[in-house]
């Protein structure tokens, strides 16, 4: 793979296209939309004109609401182009959450899509807005924020107070190359080109700067642990407003001169026919997706033999699955990794070439040039080889700082650089970690130190249970109690009694679920992980005033 050194994501578009003019850079097989790496350049240059001629600056902050349709792709290196900061915005929030973030990022320019099937996003930015169905284009003066000038409506629908994708296409007909030339060479590596707002699990979400160095040397060297190559076609159905979209999969495929293959909504059947018709080498995944993609294999048969590898990330994955991908869905040279935003994402990796044994107790060893230590939470001092402390990791994918939260930044990333990362794990003598559990999450029942992560991996074991998700609930005489939320196999049955005794002997008492709940699914985030802070307020809306669940009764919860 080429060593492009460190430069901006406009130069980088650059490299590949000069050397992979031809290549497929990204196709939508459902809109009949193919650009190659050299007609790809050329659109994403004329949108970055076109916010040339809204007036939008360098490091001037715009927003992005939308699924993975292909102008959001344009958008991400198109804006990169001019130097201005492309917030993300999840698909999955509602008016106040759209309003925090919008007023946090100051985002003066909003691109997005009139929808999903699960929200209407016109009626909400119109109800956050009403000024705008008065105002022209790009004359928005709005109350609740005061910042926004321009929305742009992807598509060719026309709403009032909005530009339509085409109007900023056209505008940038009026705009140079010379113009766009000269505004890309005063851009620097370091500047930050991306802010990526945390999940929200706990608390309000950050933006989480990062620079063009940080996404492009991070997506090399993901790229290299997957041997990524121009040949390759990666089918890309977790969301592009995560990090695991942005990063591991666009800018992946662009420092590899691979094909990007969106999936517009996560959907098992979706992925598996755009695999089988594209003939995809990779597949990126949440666990989640991987667990419904393979329940969907047993239903019907996908040609997926062309699939290779991919990455299994974002939370804990049975030992179980990744065997089964690489049995049932051929990517046998599947890695798992771990990361988080902050490290632009990822931290560590296993290779290729590891065993599937290895890749399904273990999310890695540090990649190259990053440096990972473990550490008492409490002292801050280095533990030794296999002993449980919290990780933490430095070098050049570390994030540039939260937007307008120095306090938050301070707190995550200390005086010589090390980002905190809030996970529990163990590493070996070979560097390869293992997570243990969210420091965050660890439950405290009567002086005991209980990580969810090893009960929950525990239930799996049983043959009737599909997943498990613990959390500690508030006990009067103990601090916390723990508490499981149990999928049960399809057509099975089970009570929190024979749980609880499937538990005796082979954990340690005070480890064995006190409440135990039968759920239908969990609340996840667009993203894929489960809130648990969502399921503990459960928890808590149950068990209080009365503790409704007691030891013995079944509850069927439906979330």
């Amino acid at each position: 793979m080429r060593d492009f050194g460190k430069i901006t994501m406009g130069e980088l578009v650059d490299h590949t296209s000069i050397n992979y003019p031809d290549n497929d850079a990204l196709v939508c097989p459902d809109r009949g939309l193919r650009y190659s790496y050299k007609e790809f350049r050329e659109i994403s240059n004329q949108f970055a004109k076109g916010l040339l001629k809204l007036g939008v600056k360098r490091g001037e902050n715009i927003a992005i609401w939308a699924t993975n349709v292909p102008e959001w792709v344009i958008t991400q290196f198109g804006s990169a182009r001019i130097g201005a900061v492309m917030a993300t915005v999840s698909t999955s929030y509602k008016l106040l959450e759209l309003e925090y973030q919008l007023k946090q990022s100051d985002a003066t320019t909003l691109i997005m899509i009139e929808g999903t099937r699960h929200s209407d996003f016109i009626n909400l930015i119109y109800e956050l807005c009403p000024e705008l169905s008065e105002c022209k284009p790009g004359e928005l003066v709005s109350k609740r924020l005061p910042l926004l000038k321009n929305v742009i409506m992807i598509g060719n629908n026309e709403y009032p107070g909005m530009f339509t994708w085409n109007d900023v296409i056209k505008l940038g007909e009026e705009v140079s190359d010379e113009a766009l030339t000269s505004r890309s060479a005063t851009l620097d590596p370091d500047d930050a080109i991306v802010m990526i707002y945390t999940s929200g699990t706990t608390g309000f979400p950050k933006g989480v700067m990062l620079t063009h160095h940080n996404i492009i040397a991070n997506a090399k060297a993901q790229a290299e642990c997957l041997n990524l190559g121009p040949s390759d076609r990666m089918c890309i159905a977790v969301p592009f407003f995560h990090c695991f979209g942005i990063v591991a999969s666009n800018v992946c495929c662009v420092v590899s001169g691979a094909a990007m293959v969106p999936v517009e909504l996560f959907n098992p059947v979706q992925v598996l026919k755009t695999v089988e018709k594209e003939q995809c080498t990779v597949l990126h995944g949440v666990p989640t997706m991987f667990i419904l993609e393979l329940e969907q294999m047993e239903k019907e048969k996908y040609d997926v033999s062309s699939l290779r590898t991919g990455i299994v990330a974002g939370s804990a994955c049975s030992p179980d699955v990744v065997k089964q991908l690489a049995e049932v869905m051929n990517m046998r040279e599947i890695i798992t990794s771990y990361g988080q935003s902050e490290a632009s994402p990822c931290i560590t990796s296993t290779r290729i070439n590891d065993s599937i044994e290895l890749k399904a107790t273990t999310v890695g060893k540090a990649l190259p040039g990053v440096e990972v230590k473990l550490v008492n939470p409490e002292t801050g001092e280095e533990v030794a080889l296999g002993e449980q402390g919290e990780i933490c990791a430095r070098g050049y994918n570390i994030m540039k700082g939260y937007y307008k939260m120095p306090e938050a930044t301070a707190a995550t990333i200390d005086e010589e650089g090390w980002l905190h990362t809030g996970d529990l794990g163990i590493m070996d003598e070979y560097g390869y970690c293992k997570i243990t559990c969210r420091l965050k999450e660890m439950i405290i029942r009567g002086g005991e130190n209980i990580y969810p992560k090893e009960v929950e991996e525990f239930l799996r074991i049983h043959p009737l249970i599909k997943d498990a998700q613990v959390v500690g609930v508030p006990s009067e005489k103990f601090g916390e109690e723990v508490m499981a939320f149990i999928r049960v196999k399809d057509g099975h049955v089970l009570t929190p009694e024979s749980v609880q005794n499937f538990c005796k002997g082979q954990i340690a008492n005070w480890k064995i679920p006190r409440y135990v709940a039968f759920v239908e699914d969990y609340p996840y985030t667009a993203n894929g992980k489960v809130q648990k802070f969502k399921l503990r307020e459960m928890a808590i809306e149950i068990l209080d005033p009365q503790e409704v669940i007691k030891p013995g009764n079944v509850c069927k919860v439906l979330v």
